[in-house]
């Protein structure tokens, strides 16, 4: 009797102890899957998409399927500029994301906004995510070609210049391999559907791995 007393009081605290342990030890390993933070405009945002359509859920799932355990915020606001964005960038960065994936610039050049103010505003984010010590990953965009060929090049030469100047990792396109393709795109022409995100979530996943230090 006595044996199985002293017995059932040591089963009972090690019940305890490993009960008491077992939210520690998963708030550990939670503290350790590092937070991305897609910050973007409708492009990021997933508009037309439901959530988990939307590029910042595609990219998870993607990254999960590659072994890469990470939480990716969507950050991203339909219609912003990268004004909008500056104005908008610290209260973000609350969140402590490891990896900053900073879409912004289309708004700019469908509006036709001087690319000196946008590649300004772009400079000044990335001083912004940099002095938080945090990574950053600039996402690059292409100017349709209506307002004509001078400010076409001028956007166009926005992020790779940028890249090249602040030694900021870059990847060249958003819409890469989806543009321009009606298959892949809603009606408006500009957005990509479902199918044409998880093209972008593909493609870009490598980059973002590479920046967390996950597995090439």
């Amino acid at each position: 009797m006595y044996l199985r007393h002293k017995a059932g009081r040591l089963l009972a605290a090690v019940t305890l102890l490993l009960t008491a342990a077992g939210p520690a030890a998963g708030a550990a390993e939670a503290a350790h899957v590092p937070v991305i933070l897609a910050f973007g405009d409708s492009l990021t945002a997933g508009l037309g998409l439901p959530a988990d359509a939307a590029f910042p859920a595609q990219l998870q799932t993607r990254l999960a399927a590659l072994g890469v355990t990470a939480r990716v915020i969507n950050a991203g606001v339909s219609g912003d500029t990268t004004a909008d964005g500056l104005a908008r960038l610290d209260w973000s960065l609350a969140d402590k994301p490891a990896l900053v994936i900073l879409e912004l610039g289309a708004n700019d050049m469908l509006r036709g906004i001087d690319p000196a103010i946008t590649r300004a505003n772009l400079v000044a984010m990335i001083a912004k995510i940099r002095r938080s010590g945090v990574r950053v990953l600039l996402v690059g965009m292409k100017a349709a070609p209506n307002w004509g060929a001078a400010y076409q090049k001028s956007f166009d030469r926005i992020y790779p210049a940028l890249a090249q100047a602040d030694h900021v990792a870059l990847y060249p396109f958003f819409l890469d391999g989806v543009a321009m393709d009606p298959t892949l795109n809603q009606a408006d022409g500009l957005h990509p559907t479902a199918k044409g995100v998880a093209i972008i979530a593909r493609r870009i996943a490598p980059y973002v791995i590479r920046l967390i230090g996950g597995k090439p």
